[in-house]
């Protein structure tokens, strides 16, 4: 907690001296801190793996805050002082406390996720004001206030996920994604789109309040899953009007009814989805929640276009990739690992097989093209969400295949990398070629 006092430097230092600092850093602990700290470094995980780890991702993930934004020192600082001071407030009050643990982890507890939170927020939030000044035009008081506060929620939230994943990663990670976007709001781009947001809000409210209980009666959906899945869909409706709403529909259904294809084989072979199919929170919101923060940019942003890219890009990502691994599964004569390509049995982690992928694809094809009718994107894009949703596919297969068996990543998390994947590719390759 204490290397968070570091970050004051931010204020006076630019941005390229505070990576050779970072950088010389990570070369100390690499190198130097091990032999002078010993065995009291180690976490009980160190312990096994015969290295302490977590004393080298953390200046990595310092290093990679300066080289992702140079002009925004304070995006820097504030994440820097959510990983640094709400992860470890998170620990010593989770130890001292104790308490409730969470339902989906118990090695967290409740307490220990609030104080995460709170002590999170007002980290960033004094972070990001000192180092303020040391960017140009300085940002607004609103984004110093409120930007740090929903940052830590939701890296707080990823905090207490049931992975291996080091917090070091994943923390600043999310810490910076929210503050990035929430950079991009722009007080001029919601008074354009705010009465368009305000008309939309009664229908939203009905029309996914209708779905998601005649979901739920039809046992496609959870309980859960039905109120969080409503909640995506009033936030897609309101932000992307009814044409972004039937796409997200259309991704729903595609992957609900894909799910029960084969579903004696898959049951039989003991790869059948849970609940025999019913989505719950977890899968609504890791498979959505990239296509609600686009679809948010699109009305606070002035990049709309762009935004709705990525909007279309993720949905067809999350659509096409359950498409794609329930086909396989039902269907795939032969599965293999990538990049590999070592034969495997279906259901494996990872795996993929030609009649999968080829209906992958064919999803993805059919998600982007109603992107395209919906209005939701020009003609020109359309092979740009293609590309991108198909891109994330075989980037979430890679990453199952290599991290999903020792526990470091959950299907969950791969989900979410598909489809932050498929939209930052298709941006990419929008703002390259367009």
């Amino acid at each position: 907690m204490s290397m968070a006092a570091f970050a004051l430097l931010l204020r006076v230092l630019t941005w390229w001296q505070a990576a050779i600092c970072a950088f010389a850093a990570l070369l100390f602990n690499v190198f130097l801190l091990p032999r002078l700290g010993g065995p009291s470094l180690y976490r009980p995980v160190d312990t096994a793996r015969g290295y302490p780890l977590g004393i080298v991702i953390y200046p990595l993930s310092v290093l990679l805050l300066i080289l992702a934004f140079p002009r925004r020192l304070d995006i820097v600082a504030a994440a820097w002082g959510i990983l640094a001071i709400g992860d470890g407030a998170a620990t010593l009050v989770g130890r001292r406390r104790g308490g409730p643990r969470l339902s989906w982890n118990p090695d967290k507890t409740v307490a220990g996720t609030i104080a995460f939170i709170v002590f999170g927020s007002v980290a960033g939030m004094l972070l990001a004001w000192w180092t303020r000044p040391a960017v140009q035009p300085p940002p607004p008081l609103a984004f110093i206030l409120l930007a740090p506060i929903l940052a830590a929620l939701v890296a707080g939230l990823v905090e207490t996920m049931p992975t291996r994943l080091d917090d070091n990663i994943s923390v600043p990670t999310m810490a910076g994604a929210v503050f990035w976007g929430l950079s991009l709001a722009t007080a001029q781009a919601w008074g354009v789109a705010w009465p368009a947001v305000v008309t939309a809000l009664l229908p939203a409210v009905i029309i996914n309040a209708v779905v998601a209980t005649l979901g739920w009666r039809a046992r496609t959906v959870s309980t859960s899953g039905a109120i969080v899945g409503a909640l995506i869909g009033f936030a897609v409706y309101a932000c992307t009007g009814l044409g972004g709403w039937l796409l997200l529909f259309a991704s729903f259904a595609a992957a609900t009814a894909s799910s029960r294809i084969g579903l004696t084989r898959k049951a039989l072979l003991g790869i059948a989805e849970e609940r025999e199919g019913r989505r719950g929170p977890g899968n609504a919101i890791a498979n959505c929640i990239v296509g609600v923060a686009a679809g948010i940019l699109s009305v606070v942003s002035p990049f709309r276009g762009m935004a709705l890219l990525g909007f279309v890009a993720a949905l067809a990502a999350g659509g096409s990739d359950t498409v794609a691994s329930e086909i396989g599964k039902a269907w795939g004569r032969r599965t293999f690992l990538i990049p590999t390509f070592v034969r495997v049995r279906p259901g494996t982690s990872g795996a993929v097989s030609l009649e999968g992928t080829a209906a992958g694809l064919v999803a993805a094809l059919g998600l982007s093209a109603l992107g395209l009718a919906f209005g939701l994107i020009p003609g020109g894009l359309f092979w740009f969400a293609v590309i991108g949703a198909t891109a994330g596919a075989f980037v979430e297969s890679w990453l199952a295949a290599t991290l999903e068996a020792p526990g470091i990543l959950n299907n969950d998390q791969l989900n979410f990398v598909n489809t932050a994947v498929a939209a930052i590719v298709a941006a990419t390759l929008a703002k390259a070629f367009s």
